[in-house]
């Protein structure tokens, strides 16, 4: 098994993601959001086995070739943990009627997945290595975890 994920792959589900999240917000839809939110939790447990990697995997990748670096899962896993949080809070807010919860957390969800897709910045991997700095002291340990 190849050690790191494919960056690329990792811009690729960040951009379905953004549409996934735009539609919530368009459509309001609570079920739209928990379907999001269950590909969230898949992706917090393996990165490799969500549905979008899947498709990256099978119909993008072979276009592109191996990737010139790889970057570690862990922060990923945060990051797909802390979307799944989101995005659970969106599907309860919209399926309980309490839409204004629901569209404030889908925001901040489609935030983040835009800022990835857009810039390659990715909010949840940056909070998982500041959580790690304050914990090791090191910067270094941190990017590498």
């Amino acid at each position: 098994m190849i050690n790191g994920l494919d960056p690329r792959g990792q811009r690729f589900a960040a951009v379905l993601t953004t549409v996934v999240v735009a539609l919530v917000l368009i459509t309001g839809s609570g079920l739209l959001a928990l379907a999001q939110a269950i590909v969230f939790a898949i992706t917090a447990h393996d990165p490799r086995r969500g549905p979008y990697p899947l498709i990256f995997r099978a119909l993008v990748l072979p276009r592109l070739g191996p990737p010139a670096e790889r970057e570690p899962a862990a922060p990923v896993r945060f990051a797909q943990l802390v979307g799944c949080a989101f995005l659970s809070v969106s599907a309860a807010g919209y399926l309980c009627g309490a839409e204004t919860l629901g569209l404030v957390a889908a925001a901040f969800g489609l935030l983040a997945a835009f800022l990835n897709a857009a810039f390659g910045l990715c909010l949840g991997c940056e909070a998982y290595l500041a959580f790690r700095r304050l914990k090791t002291g090191n910067a270094e340990d941190a990017r590498n975890a």
